[in-house]
């Protein structure tokens, strides 16, 4: 299925013109909360572009052409991809200004445990690996659970408790406060990605070359 949608999306454009579909992977906190306002220039500049967006957290594989384009929140390994790296994006613990005047600001990891976190339900080895750094951060110390970060950070908005969002994100919202900036920190690394076979598609090196450029100032925010 992926394969034929690709040949469609290849066949509907002419290789030297911005137009026909591009589809883009990306998860769900990129592609909710900094994707809408680039695509929306993306589309002024070229209104005989579509786009195609698809939202998840799990890796679709370019080389199948399940995308056409990738935000990648890992170092691509397979060697006919084309990639760009943005930077990297620092996730931290942040709360709603509301929570912390009912109950408080923790000033350790320690404290974090009388508070209501916000975190995963099902354990990948990612979040393995950053709970063995942060063991407060535990799927038994969370008072919610669930695996979508736009849920979690619609948590974190409503005052429901601490949990991790991307600084950038937090920053542009007065009412969310960092946490502990000292003691957690985690650095996203974070790439623009394609399969070669579309550099010389006007199209698709339309819209890596705008993601590339304005998924950039998020690193500096």
């Amino acid at each position: 299925m992926s394969t034929s949608a690709a040949l469609v999306r290849t066949a509907e454009g002419r290789a030297s013109e911005v137009d026909g579909t591009v589809r883009i992977s990306a998860s769900e906190v990129v592609g909710i909360e900094h994707l809408p306002p680039i695509l929306a220039r993306l589309r002024q500049r070229h209104p005989a572009l579509t786009i195609e967006l698809s939202l998840s957290n799990a890796l679709d594989d370019l080389l199948q052409r399940k995308a056409d384009i990738a935000v990648r929140m890992v170092r691509p390994e397979q060697q006919a991809l084309v990639s760009k790296r943005i930077g990297a994006i620092r996730l931290g613990l942040h709360a709603h200004q509301a929570y912390l005047a009912r109950r408080g600001t923790p000033v350790s990891l320690e404290e974090l445990g009388r508070h209501d976190l916000i975190g995963y339900d099902v354990e990948t080895p990612a979040i393995r690996a950053i709970a063995q750094h942060y063991p407060a951060l535990t799927r038994s110390a969370f008072a919610l659970r669930v695996d979508s970060d736009v849920a979690q950070l619609a948590a974190i908005r409503a005052g429901f408790g601490i949990g991790v969002c991307q600084v950038p994100i937090a920053t542009s919202e007065p009412d969310l406060m960092r946490v502990l900036p000292d003691a957690f920190a985690i650095d996203l690394e974070t790439w623009v990605v394609m399969h070669e076979d579309l550099r010389s598609s006007a199209r698709c090196r339309a819209v890596f070359d705008a993601l590339g450029e304005e998924l950039a100032p998020l690193v500096h925010r």
